[in-house]
This record gives C-alpha cells, structure tokens and sequence, in this order.
C-alpha cells in the first residue's frame, strides 16, 4: 500500500486551506456519494455542528464530508462552504426539493497562536474541498493542524506545537481502515510502542492551569467495510482508545476530544468489532505522525 494515509480508503477525498500567517486552517474529508457515519464526542469542552443527527436512530444515515478546522467556534462557518461545493456538484440528502449537503464539524483552539480575529471562514471550507484528493494526505502544520499545540498541562508557557497526521492499517478480515487527526492537546506525547515521550513540554517556569476549552484533539476515522449507523458509533468511541495511547494525558476536562467513524461500504460486509480494534491503533500512529512524518511539500 503505497498511500499510508486516511484516502488510501476508496471513496475519500481530503483536502486542506492553511493560512500561513494567521495560522489557522481547516481540513475536510470528502465522501460525495456519502459515507454511513457516526461520532463520539469524548472530551468535555467541544465544539461541534450537527453531531446530534448522527446519533443512531435519527433520520439522516448518510453523510457527505466532514470538516475539523480552527477558528474556535467562528470556524464552524467553514463548514458553509463545504456544503456550498458539494450542492454545486449535486451532492446531498434529498429532501425533495432540493438536495442538503450533510456536513458535520469540530473545531479546536488556535487563537492565541496566530491571529486571534481571522479564523477559517465558508470560502476557507470552498478551497479546503476545491484542495481535495485522493492523493496522500499532507501532514504537520497544515490545514486544521496549522496553529495546534501540545504540552500544555502546566499552561502555556510550555506548549510545543501540534498538527495534523493520517495513518491507514489493512484489516486481517479484508478492508482497512484509516485515520486524520488534528492533535491539538493538553497533553504530551508518547510513542505507545516503546513508551517513549517524544513531545515534552518546554522548559521554563510552569505559566499557570491550561484554559479549559483551547485544547482539543479531532480525529475521521474511515472504513471501506460496510457498517451501521450503530456500528459507525462503537468504532468511534473503540477509536478513542488510540488518542489515549499516544496522549497523555487525555479526554480532560480542557479538551474537547472528538472521533467521527464514516464508513463508505465498498469493500462489503466486515467485522464492526475489528475496524473498532483496528481504528483505535490507527489514531495512535495517525497522531505520531503528526510529529515524525517529513514535512509535506
């Protein structure tokens, strides 16, 4: 598998908008002919839009791309344009009269990084969908990983930055299953294969608690095995075991740690319980490659 990222999954396109000197960003993964999807929203300070309709059993099943952006809150607008590009080409719910593109959202916490007045806007979320590819995802400081950082148990005077990574394990029982994770955290760190810390926070004085709400770890997992709405939920949440392998520590009451499970079903029928396994170790390494991948072109 030459494309160790999350669109090495058929069907999903990502692509990213990085505002250099603002530093902030957002990235969207793409499913045009729509993706069975749930979510599981862990951390106590979110940020998120329409979460509520992909919780099983509500109407909608389906959805047709999700955005994990910064901004804080104001960035939930670049999901707008999202919708904006995916009804252009016809994508969408059919509600009869018209087709409604179903965009789910997270956002994290880059405000005191960059500029705090310019966040990703809807013609951000339009060039993060006109960006998008099947090609491997570009991973560090860009898209929604620009102006993430990490380390900051003992406040910000200790913060490294974060970023953005993508990892895709084949499954034993046929398919795979891929992740893209935004690591904006309180937490440091660790290689869970070795134990190894390899984001420390930085020396110096301890400048104070973390402000609760400014951390936030995002992650899509992805599946190509066809799974339920319910399905989709249990592997989300089996998901976060892999953000608490490679963070430490995590899901405090400062983050707003949040997994989305899509499943596009093109690889047939498959085991909910192993993508869940699997999904888990592929948001450990998607967050270790956040930091040790070479940096994108």
């Amino acid at each position: 598998m030459s494309n160790q990222t999350i669109t090495a999954i058929p069907g999903l396109l990502v692509g990213h908008d990085t505002d250099e000197e603002a530093r902030t960003g957002c990235t969207v993964a793409l499913t045009p002919a729509g993706a069975t999807a749930s979510v599981d929203v862990r951390g106590a300070a979110p940020g998120t839009r329409e979460t509520d309709l992909l919780r099983p059993g509500n109407l909608v099943e389906k959805v047709h791309g999700i955005l994990i952006t910064g901004g804080s809150a104001f960035g939930l607008a670049a999901a707008d344009g999202v919708m904006r590009w995916l009804h252009e080409r016809g994508h969408g719910f059919d509600a009869g009269v018209a087709r409604v593109p179903i965009v789910p959202a997270a956002v994290l916490f880059d405000l005191a990084v960059g500029r705090s007045d310019v966040w990703p806007d809807a013609d951000a979320g339009y060039r993060a969908c006109q960006a998008a590819s099947d090609a491997p995802v570009a991973l560090g400081r860009v898209g929604a990983g620009t102006g993430a950082t990490v380390a900051k148990l003992m406040g910000p005077a200790g913060a490294q930055p974060g970023g953005l990574g993508s990892a895709v394990i084949p499954l034993p029982t046929g398919g795979s299953v891929g992740a893209l994770v935004a690591v904006n955290a309180v937490g440091e760190i660790y290689n869970p294969a070795t134990g190894a810390k390899i984001v420390a926070a930085g020396g110096g004085a301890p400048g104070g608690n973390p402000m609760a709400g400014t951390n936030t770890t995002l992650a899509v997992v992805a599946t190509d095995v066809a799974l339920t709405k319910a399905q989709c939920q249990r592997v989300a949440q089996m998901a976060h075991d892999g953000i608490a392998r490679a963070i430490k520590p995590s899901h405090t009451l400062y983050d707003g740690d949040t997994i989305f499970a899509l499943s596009t079903g093109a690889a047939g029928p498959g085991d909910p319980n192993m993508v869940g396994i699997f999904a888990a170790e592929a948001v450990a390494q998607a967050i270790l490659s956040a930091f040790t991948a070479p940096p994108s072109s």
